[in-house]
Parts: C-alpha cells; structure tokens; sequence
C-alpha cells in the first residue's frame, strides 16, 4: 500500500517524518508501549526512531504491508503509529498493529485509525485482517472490539516475551464482509460499572481485590466446591484477577467481586460463566467470606445478577450446581426464584479420586424472579 495521507473520522494518517522523531522515541520508550510491544528496541533511542522512519516503515510498505503515522489532524503533531503486516497476499490476509503515544492516549485514537486503515485494507482487497493482543491488554481488546473485530481464540505461545519465554496472543479478526461498526459483546459492561440494591454492589473482579479473594478460596468449604477441589496459589487468584477484563471482553465469563455496599469492603466473590453462548445458557457461582454469611447477601447478589443476565445480557436460562450439603445456597437460589431440577450423580471430582453429586437448580428467563 502507498504511504499516502489518509484523513477520514477525524483521523490523519501520514507518512513518517523525519521531524517525528523525538516523539517516536520518546512514546516508543514509554513503559506501557515496551511492555505489550515486545519487539520494539530496549532502550528505545532517537537513532531507532530514525532507522525506523528512514528503513523500518519503507521495508514494511516494500513488504505489500503499511506503516503510518497518526497525526493530529489540527496541529499534525505524532499521536501513535499504524500499520500492516504478515501479510499473505495467496489468502488476502494482513495483520493490523498499533500504538498510541503517551500524551494521546483515552481519545479514541487507537480505533479510529484502526477502522480507516481496515477499510483502506478491504477496499484494496484483502478479505481477513488480524489483531493480535495480550490477554493482560484489555484497553487494546476494547479497540478491537470497537473497530469490529471479533475474538477468535488464543493462540498460545505465539510471541517471545522480552526477558525470555514465550506468551500467548489473543486472536481478534475482521473479514471484509463483517458489518461496519463496533463487534456484538457476549457479555456487555456492567451500567456504570456496577449493580447495587443499596445493600449489596457487585464490580468486576480487579488486581485489588487479590487479598481478599484468595482468602476466599482457600476456605476448605469453599474449596470443597472447586474444580478440582484444591486451593488456588496466591499467583493463581493474581491471574485470575489481572485477566477479569480480558475474559470479559471475549464473553468467557463475567467474573464479580461482591462488595457490602455501605462499606465497600470485599464480601465474597461471584462468576458468571458463559458456558454455552449457542442456547443462551451461563452457569452461576457465588461464595461468601464468613463473616458476611447469614445477612441475606446470597440471595441479593443473586437477584441483581439475574436482573442483569436477563434484561441485558440477553440469556435464556441460567443455572447452578450445590454440593447436596450446602443448604445455604440452595435457599439463596430458591428465593431468587431458581427452582431445583435434579440431583447430578457424581458429577463433579472429589478429594482422593472420588466424586460429588451435584444437586441443579435453574432459572428461565419467562419465571417469576
């Protein structure tokens, strides 16, 4: 593709300049750029600003691929940089990558330059652009989405990390024929970021909430209701943490901390898990810390989940597993309104190769709740 300027939705897209290259160095050395760009020169100085603009971006466009600079479209100062690569010219195939520099970032930059330079690509004729990000990217996964790319699977081991080893890449992808606009979400965001009665309020799991939540699991009645019934490491609950967004955002699962809503502090833990997208079917699961056990919280955070995976995510059915002994959650879900189905037979693994039954209740979207 030709380096010419693009300007389209307020966007700018230029060639670089040799006048962009204090600003290259200085975003490229930026921490968050070097940490989810592995590839990029460490330390990241003016001279490979310079081959970058001089050989780096001319190879890439030599390649069949692009290289552009975002501008501001008013004072055309250097905002990031855009471009196409990998590309497979046999299968009309590319992938698209990006930065945003420091003092331009929260401004949409990033999606509007991914949505002009996709649609230059599919108006050249490539059939299937990829995005690849890291799983502990969510804002890149949000960029994605916003600029109609769908979550296609992870590809592991797909990227060296700087430092050494190797990480997995998520896999975001764009056909020529999508529709225009933002991609459908499995699982939208929570309005204003949370649900609240008053007395309960339910947030997306965060890096906060470590602490608390590997307490949690390491309860041995909480633990006795994990898959597999072992308590999680302290690095384990970090991870599961640190990826909440990211699954969130590829619909895998919603996963809440569950807050005493006077106080704020952390009460337990919930997960929705979107187990089958395909008949509008998640599985819930929500544990408390004892000291919070006893005040109606269960049957609270459950009514606003459910409000919530009916009125706005759209689900069909919603169900739950209990251990046949946890009399607590059965009366939290049976006043939410599930009703109990059945007893499942050795469902679920137990301690020392044995296993559990599982007795399942579920809740319709058309029943009472």
């Amino acid at each position: 593709m030709t380096p010419e300027t693009i300007r389209s939705e307020g966007t700018h897209l230029r060639p670089f300049r040799l006048d962009d290259i204090a600003d290259t160095a200085t975003a490229c050395a930026d921490p968050l750029t070097q940490r989810f760009i592995s590839g990029m020169p460490d330390p990241y100085t003016e001279d490979a600003a310079r081959w970058w603009i001089t050989e780096g971006a001319p190879a890439a466009r030599a390649a069949g691929g692009a290289a552009y600079a975002i501008a501001d479209p008013a004072s055309d100062r250097l905002l990031g940089g855009i471009g196409l690569s990998q590309v497979v010219a046999a299968r009309g195939q590319a992938e698209i990558g990006y930065w945003v520099a420091p003092w331009a970032r929260g401004r949409g930059v990033a999606t509007a330059a991914t949505r002009v330079l996709s649609a230059r690509a599919f108006a050249a004729g490539t059939a299937r652009l990829e995005l690849l990000t890291r799983a502990e990217n969510p804002a890149s996964q949000r960029v994605a989405l916003a600029a109609g790319f769908r979550y296609e699977g992870t590809r592991r081991a797909a990227n060296p990390t700087r430092g050494g080893g190797r990480h997995d890449l998520l896999a975001w992808v764009r056909l020529a024929d999508d529709p225009t606009g933002p991609a459908p979400r499995p699982l939208p965001d929570l309005p204003d970021g949370r649900l609240t009665d008053g007395v309960v309020t339910l947030r997306r799991l965060g890096p906060d909430d470590v602490d608390a939540l590997h307490r949690l699991h390491g309860l041995p009645e909480v633990v006795a209701n994990r898959v597999p019934p072992v308590a999680p490491t302290r690095e384990a609950v970090a991870a599961r943490c640190a990826l909440a967004e990211s699954r969130w955002l590829t619909g895998a699962s919603a996963d809440l901390a569950v807050l005493d809503a006077a106080s704020g502090a952390v009460a337990g833990g919930c997960a929705l898990m979107y187990d089958e997208p395909s008949t509008g079917q998640a599985m819930l699961g929500f544990s408390l810390l004892p000291e919070w056990r006893g005040r109606g919280l269960g049957s609270r955070l459950v009514r606003l989940l459910v409000g919530w995976v009916f009125d706005e995510v759209g689900l069909a059915r919603l169900w739950a597993g209990t251990r046949p002994d946890n009399v607590a959650a059965q009366r939290a879900m049976e006043r939410a309104g599930f009703r109990r189905e059945g007893l499942m037979r050795g469902r679920l693994p137990g301690p020392d190769g044995s296993r559990v039954d599982s007795t399942l209740y579920a809740l319709l979207a058309g029943d009472p709740h």
